[in-house]
């Protein structure tokens, strides 16, 4: 049976890397203008931009924290649920953060978007609770 916790470790999961998305390109911008010379020195400078760029560099931490959890999650959840659970909420958090950035949004495209993810995730959820019902 899926657990409270495993819930919450995916939604958690899925807001760490959908939030960081637009924030991980907004700390990028700046980028294109680095120059370092020959390809070496140029992926040289480019990494130490963003490392040394606070605006990119939290949100890149809080994105890797959520591979962390998303690991320590899957010993315990089922992968058919894990996977879609968190890839399509991921979509759905990067759409509403980059919405609260000010980021245009195509308003009934995103919303039907948002309502047939937030559908999928609700099937896949309950789908794994009546199957793990059925077999204990």
């Amino acid at each position: 049976m899926v657990s409270l916790t495993e819930v919450l470790s995916l939604l958690l999961v899925a807001l760490l890397w959908g939030a960081t998305n637009p924030f991980l390109k907004k700390g990028a911008e700046g980028i294109e203008d680095v120059r370092g010379g020959r390809m070496v020195f140029q992926l040289i400078a480019e990494v130490k931009f963003l490392f040394i760029n606070i605006r990119y560099l939290v949100p890149f931490l809080l994105n890797q924290s959520g591979s962390l959890v998303y690991y320590l999650t899957l010993a315990t959840t089922d992968l058919s649920l894990a996977v879609p659970v968190t890839n399509s909420l991921t979509f759905l958090f990067t759409l509403l953060a980059g919405k609260l950035l000010g980021e245009e949004v195509d308003g009934k495209g995103a919303l039907l978007g948002m309502f047939l993810t937030m559908l999928g995730v609700t099937l896949c959820v309950t789908s794994s609770i009546r199957e793990s019902d059925t077999a204990g």
